[in-house]
């Protein structure tokens, strides 16, 4: 909820605006948010005598009958709108499909849609509610150690748009989010390390004594869910509360102040340097999680070179992301990529690497004066380094998979239309640098930021795992909707 209040002054030749905006929202820890003893998400709603709920498929499949109970025990009419959702349907078409669902509920203003997902459910139904009538109250329920972690802290909501992750978003803070970890008990053991690495990220550059009990528990966290699952011992569940807790405080106090990212020092984009060029360069793309440990591990030899991150500090940290199971290094993150990463996030970053590093752990430095030789030579240190680890620092079940891309069965006409589009504005399912399109791993030459080549018989160099992808699949929308419109 938002309060503004504003000055109008008179000027020589006009007027003169300031205004505030007050950004108020809530955190409620509540393990069985969907339990009939737990009245505390019905409460939201008992006003409106309904709710309209926005859920993945996979989500409803395992809770939708628990769901469906909860609200009719509290007399609340449940419309749901369910959606197969990853990166490839984090899209246009799945927004407009939400969309479309919010105007047959007849959603009010201030009618709060809920939210039940994963990030990208979150952040795609997100932006609907902040693109509908320019402001529409949502609550979030996430489901995810990323969306529970990670994703339920910022206010940022958007959709992919041609190859660009995130490009079409806003700034839309949702009423409340209800953090609900038995939701871990059903998630992969792939996506509990894949969050896990975002702990990593706040702990080792914010919050040492999170980062000290990571180190303690780390395989007893993963395999049993943090805690959640049957037989998990009172001492790692509780050792989790207050991981779960802390992290979430940590990135809230560190966040808050800067909500709309106008300050570009970020202590929560350590690992956020390079990794986006670690998630798109590999064929089959990486989980974030793993592009953003590669990330981490590397930027902490390169302030270990700096002498800003001890000896020990560095191999502590190193060896957490291999008990972890996360990826410290993949063979195709060589100079160039380094080189096409660092000008990429230069723009991102107003001509600043600000990259954020551990010094010492537990605390955070921003590097600006790193040359391209200085970043090499890191490099290079950092491959002999990765040859002393399992596997040679590379992660396990690091590659994205179903559970991630998601499917989506768009209308054929539209589909195409979005595509080309998103061609015409700068290029589809290709990272730019340049005249230059790197497209699965491989560099191509383009006229005017667009690729003409197929690479290894796939469309633009990647098998429908980016946004945009094949448009076969489930159908995305509610009583016979498909995005929109009449099946």
């Amino acid at each position: 909820m938002s309060d503004l209040t504003a000055s109008v002054l008179e000027t020589k030749n006009g007027f003169h605006v300031d205004g505030y905006e007050k950004i108020s929202y809530d955190f409620t820890f509540l393990d069985g948010v969907f339990n009939v003893e737990n009245r505390q998400l019905a409460e939201c709603y008992q006003k409106w005598g309904r709710v309209l709920a926005v859920t993945d498929m996979n989500v409803f499949n395992m809770y939708g009958e628990q769901i469906e109970k909860y609200f009719q025990h509290y007399n609340l009419e449940l419309k749901v709108h369910k959606t197969k959702i990853g990166e490839k349907a984090k899209t246009i078409p799945t927004f407009l499909s939400i969309v479309d669902s919010m105007t047959e509920f007849g959603i009010y203003r201030k009618e709060p849609v809920l939210v039940v997902g994963g990030g990208l459910v979150t952040d795609v139904a997100g932006f609907a509610c902040a693109a509908y009538r320019r402001n529409t109250n949502f609550i979030r329920v996430p489901t995810t150690v990323i969306g529970l972690i990670d994703a339920s802290v910022s206010i940022k909501v958007a959709v992919n748009y041609g190859n660009y992750k995130n490009r079409l978003g806003a700034y839309h803070a949702p009423m409340h989010t209800f953090l609900d970890f038995t939701f871990l008990r059903s998630l992969p053991t792939a996506q509990i390390r894949n969050g896990f690495a975002e702990l990593i990220k706040i702990s080792s550059c914010s919050h040492l004594p999170t980062f000290d009990l990571l180190d303690k528990y780390c395989e007893q966290l993963i395999s049993t869910g943090f805690g959640r699952c049957d037989g998990a011992s009172d001492e790692v569940r509780d050792a989790a509360d207050k991981i779960n807790r802390e992290g979430i405080h940590e990135m809230l106090k560190l966040e808050t102040p800067n909500l709309h990212e106008i300050g570009l020092d970020r202590v929560i984009a350590y690992g956020h340097t390079w990794s986006p060029m670690h998630e798109l360069v590999p064929e089959t793309p990486l989980r974030h999680g793993h592009a953003i440990s590669i990330d981490m591990a590397y930027s902490a030899t390169l302030a270990n070179n700096r002498k800003l991150l001890s000896d020990e500090e560095h191999h502590r940290i190193l060896t957490l992301f291999s008990r972890a199971g996360l990826s410290m290094d993949h063979p195709q993150f060589d100079e160039d990529i380094l080189d096409k990463g660092t000008a990429a996030i230069l723009k991102t970053r107003d001509g600043k690497l600000r990259a954020a590093v551990p010094n010492p752990l537990g605390s955070c430095t921003f590097l600006n004066d790193v040359s391209a030789e200085e970043l090499n030579a890191a490099l290079r240190r950092h491959k002999e380094i990765m040859k002393g680890y399992p596997r040679n620092g590379e992660g396990l079940e690091a590659f994205v998979d179903a559970s991630d891309t998601g499917y989506t069965e768009n209308n054929q006409k539209e589909a195409e239309a979005l595509e080309a589009a998103a061609k015409k504005a700068g290029n589809l399912n290709a990272t730019m640098d340049g005249d230059n399109v790197v497209h699965g791993g491989k560099v191509m030459n383009g006229v005017n930021g667009h690729a003409n080549v197929h690479v290894n018989g796939h469309f633009n160099g990647v098998a429908e795992h980016l946004a945009n992808g094949s448009t076969k699949g489930l159908t995305n929308g509610v009583d016979g909707f498909t995005n929109g419109a009449k099946a």
